[in-house]
């Protein structure tokens, strides 16, 4: 078995992760932009997929990855789980049906309800204790899903035509077309940047470059919101003007 991954600020891979240490401790994990992803798939046919809900859809960054990899898919068993801030709808099942098209047999899905990540819009944000509160709950559905899976009864959440239709009509119509491609609305402050790097090496995409001695956000923008929650001088916006509070699921693990 093999979990594999494409995770923002933490919460898809402490999920995924938690979930194998209760399911199968001896699986290893990997993430979608590790140059060794395609290689260790290709050597599984039993998959754990861990990604973060976006709008009711996949991540571009994700989606490329899959269509790219196409001929990795056919024959396996995939279980997956999404992370999600907002009830999202089929947030395992629209992954499910685009992994189906390459051949994959869907074994079941997982919903967790997570701490948001866009950390640039107040009115998603919430107090550090109740995010704290959020992820233990999602810990112990996970550790519930895990033993269900042990006896042979996986979570069959987000797979099916009412929950396709709940995140067609919920979000995924009214946003279609800011997942058809990477954004190019991610903005660094000069001002505020001191030129540390962090955001250059967190990227997935490699879309952000150091210049002069500042960071310079490119045009392939996944919205992971790992820059913009890592930056040490708040530096970074994408969907709001101004950082509002930052976090990492690091951050509500803590005592």
């Amino acid at each position: 078995m093999l979990g594999i991954y494409f995770s923002g600020t933490g919460n898809s891979r402490y999920a995924l992760e938690t979930f194998l240490r209760h399911y199968n401790s001896s699986a290893k994990t990997v993430a979608i932009e590790d140059k060794s992803a395609a290689k260790l798939i290709g050597q599984h046919q039993e998959l754990v997929f861990s990604y973060p809900v976006q709008y009711s859809n996949i991540p571009k960054m994700l989606k490329d990855f899959i269509e790219q990899n196409s001929r990795l898919w056919n024959g396996k068993r995939i279980f997956v789980i999404a992370t999600m801030a907002l009830f999202s709808g089929d947030g395992a099942g629209i992954l499910a049906r685009h992994l189906q098209r390459y051949g994959a047999h869907i074994t079941g899905g997982l919903h967790l309800k997570m701490p948001d990540s866009i950390s640039d819009v107040k009115a998603l944000k919430r107090p550090l204790e109740q995010n704290k509160l959020t992820v233990k709950k999602a810990e112990r559905k996970i550790i519930c899903a895990a033993k269900h899976m042990k006896h042979g009864k996986p979570p069959q959440e987000g797979i099916g035509l009412l929950p396709h239709f709940a995140g067609l009509f919920g979000q995924r119509l009214y946003f279609m077309g800011k997942m058809k491609r990477y954004s190019n609305k991610l903005k660094v402050d000069p001002a505020k940047c001191i030129g540390c790097g962090r955001c250059a090496a967190l990227c997935p995409m490699c879309s952000i470059r150091m210049e002069k001695g500042k960071a310079k956000a490119g045009d392939r923008c996944t919205m992971c919101y790992r820059c913009v929650n890592s930056c040490p001088k708040q530096a970074i916006t994408l969907l709001g003007k101004k950082v509002v509070a930052q976090g990492t699921t690091e951050t509500y693990l803590a005592p």
